[in-house]
């Protein structure tokens, strides 16, 4: 049994997630860790397949897409219920959809849906009849989708979380509090036992889930763990089946740990990057932005801080994307750096303005990284450009909530992939996206994702998203990227199964089971 719960029985399979949730609302988290947990509680019309990442039917049972790629058609299973017995429907689907499209909901995710038509005016409120979004319920489980243009990854927004099926009567019954609803109805493999803040979220399996014959795992625990060397010791003692992010285990201790057969080593889509806030002096000078950029030795971070293979990053969109090759951004080149902060008037760093970098959590767990390459670039920004940076350290929500109001000078800022495609990445920085957070805007570049968006020709699109990067990372640089993320998975596979490293880092609750005990009755030995 976990430490302070001798009442209750230890849970099946126990995850060390990292922080605590911000929330289970899928319609407005951001956050992987919250994601995991969704992704087994609500479903899509597809889910992610255990191995590749890449969708598969999931209340839907099949599709169907018109000549000109821009009508969806979606059959849904009539197996598909909720947890609580009742059928899920295509005017649930519709429901959930433009909930996210309702400015009230706050939804970071909501311009994913701007693909289908009347989508983007319903969210401004230029058109308030939902009628005119391009959602159609033929019959209880048939629904129609209709797009302003082709997008070949629609399936793979199908199965993000803000595509989720949400229970309605609940919603409109408990408001904002609806994830605390009992029963709470759900369209996933699993149901919602408790979350207990600082503690844990409990997971039992739901039998009335379309796919419950194949779901292995009873009753899962998920643990908002934020030290690495207390995340390392519930795992060795066994007290704790699996750790997700490479974030949770001791930088110090890597070196041995990649070595050990129950470390699981990948790479996938993941940038580290830091974003300026362009709408107020010094960042709102190209030069000053350019000057920070090329002040990095990304190649110091990596090597010093960061420790697990990671890769150094001058472009935005990582290597591996399908059907695109990134261009190349702005090198390490201190003495350009320090000759364009004086052509921007700041020779050697005289009567720049004290300013700010912004990085979040406390001193444990992946805030503890953030720290070590905060310090790191104040260092750099110093002996290179002769500024002093202020270290701005901020709870986690606080941090996302300044962030989002513009409320810093530079951020320390991530972004993983929902799927593999260019615009996972670049569709953030278009001026409309509620994920941008820069302030900046340029038409050029909207213009540029939109074309590419529309394009079905792979070569072409592929050309569209190249001339846009390029003016994101080496022309306007409302961002800096630093690297590119390396995977670490810890499970025994003698104790483990189903988790498959793959570049997404996409991991299906219902696919993972345990097997047996493996090496050793007490812990995992060294």
């Amino acid at each position: 049994m976990l430490a302070g719960c001798a009442t209750e029985h230890r849970a099946d399979l126990v995850i060390i997630n990292g922080t605590e949730p911000e929330t289970l609302d899928p319609a407005i988290m951001t956050g992987f860790a919250e994601m995991r947990i969704a992704q087994g509680l609500f479903e899509g019309l597809t889910r992610p397949d255990p191995q590749t990442g890449q969708p598969v039917p999931g209340l839907a049972e099949s599709w169907e897409t018109s000549p000109d790629g821009c009508t969806y058609t979606f059959r849904i299973r009539t197996n598909a219920v909720w947890s609580t017995g009742e059928p899920i429907t295509a005017h649930d689907v519709i429901f959930s959809w433009l909930r996210v499209l309702d400015p009230a909901t706050g939804a970071d995710y909501a311009g994913q849906f701007f693909y289908i038509k009347g989508a983007e005016e319903y969210y401004n409120a230029t058109n308030k009849d939902p009628s005119t979004v391009g959602l159609r319920a033929l019959d209880a489980r048939t629904l129609q989708v209709e797009l302003k243009h082709p997008a070949p990854f629609f399936l793979e927004l199908c199965a993000l979380p803000a595509f989720a099926v949400v229970p309605k009567s609940v919603i409109e019954k408990h408001g904002d509090r609806w994830i605390h609803a009992r029963p709470l109805p759900t369209s996933g493999p699993y149901e919602l036992v408790f979350w207990r803040m600082n503690d844990r979220v409990r997971l039992r399996k739901n039998y009335r889930y379309w796919d419950a014959a194949n779901t292995h795992t009873e009753v899962i625990d998920f643990l908002p763990v934020g030290a690495p060397n207390t995340a390392l010791n519930l795992y060795e003692t066994g007290a704790a089946d699996v750790i997700l992010d490479k974030d949770m285990v001791p930088v110090e201790l890597l070196d041995l740990l990649l070595q050990r057969p129950d470390c699981h080593r990948f790479d996938y889509l993941g940038t580290y990057f830091i974003r300026f806030n362009v709408t107020k002096p010094p960042f709102d000078d190209v030069r000053v932005r350019k000057a920070f950029a090329m002040a990095i030795d990304k190649r110091r971070i990596v090597e010093k801080i960061t420790r697990a293979g990671e890769k150094v990053a001058t472009h935005f969109t990582p290597d591996g994307v399908a059907d695109y090759t990134p261009p190349a951004g702005l090198d390490y080149n201190p003495v350009e750096a320090r000759r364009l902060l004086a052509e921007a008037g700041y020779p050697d760093g005289k009567r720049f303005p004290r300013v700010q970098y912004s990085f979040d959590a406390s001193a444990l767990g992946p805030a503890k990284l953030n720290a070590k390459i905060a310090v790191e670039l104040q260092q750099m920004w110093h002996q290179a450009l002769g500024v002093e940076v202020e270290l701005r350290q901020l709870e986690r929500k606080i941090f996302f909530s300044a962030q989002s109001r513009l409320d810093y000078d530079i951020s320390r800022s991530s972004w993983v992939a929902d799927y593999n495609d260019p615009n996972t990445f670049l569709d953030i920085f278009l001026s409309t996206s509620g994920n941008n957070r820069t302030g900046w805007k340029n038409a050029r570049y909207d213009e540029l994702i939109k074309q590419a968006n529309m394009q079905t020709d792979k070569k072409l699109r592929a050309a569209l998203f190249y001339e846009a990067e390029k003016i994101l990372v080496a022309e306007e640089v409302p961002i800096v990227p630093l690297y590119f993320y390396a995977g670490i998975n810890f499970y025994d596979t003698n104790r483990v199964q189903g988790i498959y490293p793959n570049i997404l880092d996409l991991h299906p609750l219902n696919a993972i089971r345990k097997t047996g005990r493996g090496s050793g009755a007490d812990g995992r030995g060294p």
